[in-house]
């Protein structure tokens, strides 16, 4: 079982940049693959990002890819989004997730066992 809480999120202008943090407990955190979603009021969780076990492959969503960037730190476990040129599109709930498939940054919901609770995150001037 791996427990997991997010953190960073809040209110940003559009243009701003935000770092959110995922600090996981519990569990074999290094050897899980690691994602970040966002869901917007009354729509589906999507995808945004994610990092393999060693941090050596990333996968990020076309709408985010050159704004947004994953990454994680084994040793102390956590990993990070770090959120620039943020847009009024990108507000939502975002979560991170842990995927016993650690080789493998996956964009499918269905490939992550353990979520967090979500930290919110609002654009707007």
């Amino acid at each position: 079982q791996v427990q997991l809480v997010e953190s960073g999120g809040g209110l940003v202008q559009p243009g701003g940049s935000l770092r959110l943090s995922c600090a996981a407990s519990g569990g074999a955190f290094s050897t899980h693959a690691m994602g970040w979603f966002r869901q917007a009021p009354g729509k589906q969780r999507e995808f945004v990002a994610a990092i393999s076990w060693r941090g050596g492959s990333t996968d990020y969503a076309d709408s985010v890819n050159g704004r947004f960037t994953i990454s994680r730190d084994n040793a102390k476990t956590t990993v990070s989004l770090q959120k620039n040129s943020l847009k009024a599109e990108n507000k939502g709930v975002y979560s991170c997730a842990s995927s016993p498939l650690g080789h493998t940054p996956s964009q499918r919901v269905a490939a992550y066992a353990f979520w967090g609770q979500g930290t919110q995150v609002t654009v707007s001037s």
